[in-house]
């Protein structure tokens, strides 16, 4: 009768070489994707770049995070609670679809939800915000490409959420988030920043608000959306190779 191990077997030397390859390759390509935005801003413009983990081992984002990256964001609730004690210090913040019922289980340890599409998703945010003490940043979901498939407002219910998200005590508005379609031209992530500029422009009617934050732009079009007024960045493939879904 075979014995089981007491402890996960240890790597072989082929998967610590190949681990080591795919260290550089992060290297590289982080790189390139800062060398790339730093060429697409505007003078003064400040851009953060995201590590997206949807999928990535977590020895894989520490890399990331030991390399400079110090914002990392998580699209599901399940795989980011799975994974999140192993990562090395960074800020997070939750980028994929939210269910109201899943707030509970990261409002105590994320700095931002990005993806608030109604008022009922931003006031039970408030709610369990008021439970643990803290004041949740927040940002609203803009469906620019207006995609059925796609979560997130229409542009012209912009102003009324945002009025509504204002009588809420305990989140705080930050500003825009988007995925524009596949292919999208520039007239698309020009309306984005047009809609970020009109969100400042409230800022008497929104005092409680610091807008400061449009996330838009991912691994195919980040460059561009660096050109029209991006200030963050949402990159996983360009950042840590193709996706492997098991």
């Amino acid at each position: 009768m075979r014995l089981m191990r007491e402890h996960p077997q240890s790597p072989t030397v082929k998967e610590i070489l190949a681990l080591n390859e795919e260290f550089k390759a992060i290297e590289e390509r982080y790189q390139r994707i800062k060398e790339n935005v730093e060429r697409a801003k505007s003078s003064g413009q400040d851009v953060r770049i995201m590590a997206v983990t949807k999928t990535v081992a977590p020895e894989k984002i520490n890399h990331a995070i030991s390399l400079g990256i110090d914002l990392i964001g998580e699209n599901r609730v399940q795989e980011y609670l799975s994974k999140k004690d192993a990562y090395l210090p960074a800020e997070t913040h939750l980028i994929g679809h939210l269910q109201t019922n899943k707030v509970k289980y990261i409002i105590d340890s994320v700095s931002m939800i990005q993806s608030v599409d109604s008022l009922k998703l931003a006031s039970e945010i408030d709610r369990y915000a008021a439970k643990a003490g803290r004041i949740m940043d927040i940002l609203i979901e803009i469906n620019i490409g207006g995609e059925e498939t796609k979560s997130g407002i229409d542009r012209g219910e912009l102003r009324e959420l945002a009025h509504e998200i204002q009588q809420l005590g305990n989140v705080r508005l930050r500003g825009l988030m988007a995925i524009p379609p596949v292919g999208s031209g520039e007239n698309v992530f020009d309306e984005m920043h047009g809609l970020y500029e009109e969100l400042k422009s409230m800022r008497n009617e929104l005092p409680d608000a610091r807008i400061d934050t449009l996330s838009m732009g991912m691994s195919g079009d980040y460059e561009l959306a660096v050109k029209h007024g991006s200030t963050l960045v949402r990159i996983g493939s360009g950042l840590f190779g193709a996706r492997i879904y098991r």
